[in-house]
C-alpha cells in the first residue's frame, strides 16, 4: 500500500477519474474561457501583539486574508449597502514567485480585508487553485457554493500556463463542487458562472477557513427575471 501523503499517488488516482459524459449525463464543459483566474493558496504570519512571539498564523488566497463582515454578504449585494465589501478581488497574485519551491519563512504578512470578485452573468470562468511553500506545502480541499464545476487539469509544481491547459481533459472531466488542490501542486476547474448571488468559496479544514483561507465571487443578475436573485422572504432573520 502506498504511504498516506504520497502526493503522486493520490494525484494518478484523481487524474483517472471521468464523467459519465453520455447523452442522459452529457459533460458541459466550457470550451471557450471568458475570464481565466490564478489564485495562490498559501499560509502567512501577521503581527499580532498579544500573540506567542508576536505573530498569528493566518491563511490567504492572493495574499489576502478575508475579514467576516458584521453584515451578511448577499445581504449587502442585494440592498445595495455601502462600506460591507469591495469587488476589487485580484485575478492573480501581487507578486510572482516559485510557488513550490524552497520553504519561504520571511515577508509572510498577508493583506486584510473584504474582497469579492465580481463576475458577469453566464459568463465562463476558468480557475487555477496553485499551492505555494510559504511556511509549507500542503494539500487545501476546497468548496464552491453555488456551482458543480468541471476538474480539467491538475499537477505537481508550478502551473505552466504555456504548456498546462494542452493536457486539459475538455472532454470528460469529472464534475464537482469540492477539489484538492495537491500538495505543492495544482489544480484547474472551470464553470459557467449561471447562479446570481454571492458564492463562498473556502478551504474545507476549517482552522483554515477561520485563518481567512476563502473568498466570495458576486455573480451580476442576468437580463431577465429568472435570471436574478429572487428577493429574500419577509420573514428573513437579518445577520
Amino acid at each position: 500500500m502506498p504511504a498516506p501523503n504520497n502526493t503522486n499517488v493520490a494525484l494518478r488516482y484523481n487524474n483517472r477519474l471521468r464523467s459519465l459524459n453520455s447523452p442522459q449525463f452529457p459533460a458541459k464543459v466550457p470550451l471557450k474561457v471568458d475570464r481565466h483566474l490564478f489564485y495562490t493558496v498559501g499560509l502567512g504570519a501577521n503581527p499580532c501583539s498579544s500573540c506567542q512571539n508576536g505573530t498569528q498564523l493566518t491563511a490567504s488566497l492572493n495574499n489576502i486574508t478575508f475579514v467576516m463582515p458584521k453584515v451578511g454578504l448577499l445581504q449587502a449585494h442585494y440592498f445595495h449597502i455601502k462600506g460591507v465589501f469591495k469587488t476589487d478581488f485580484p485575478d492573480r497574485p501581487p507578486v510572482p514567485f516559485n510557488y513550490t519551491g524552497v520553504p519561504l519563512t520571511a515577508n509572510l504578512g498577508t493583506s486584510l480585508g473584504t474582497r469579492l470578485s465580481k463576475v458577469a452573468f453566464n459568463s465562463t470562468i476558468e480557475l487555477v487553485l496553485q499551492d505555494t511553500n510559504l511556511l509549507t506545502v500542503e494539500s487545501h480541499p476546497f468548496h464552491l457554493h453555488g456551482f458543480n464545476f468541471f476538474v480539467v487539469g491538475s499537477g505537481v509544481g508550478n502551473f505552466d500556463p504555456s504548456k498546462d491547459p494542452a493536457k486539459f481533459n475538455l472532454v470528460d472531466p469529472p464534475e464537482r463542487n469540492t477539489i484538492g488542490v495537491p500538495t505543492g501542486g495544482w489544480t484547474a476547474i472551470r464553470f459557467r458562472a449561471d447562479n446570481p448571488g454571492v458564492w463562498f468559496m473556502h478551504c474545507h479544514l476549517e482552522l483554515h477557513t477561520m485563518w481567512g483561507l476563502k473568498m466570495a465571487f458576486v455573480v451580476e443578475n442576468g437580463k431577465s427575471p429568472e435570471e436574478s436573485i429572487i428577493p429574500p422572504p419577509k420573514d428573513l432573520p437579518p445577520c
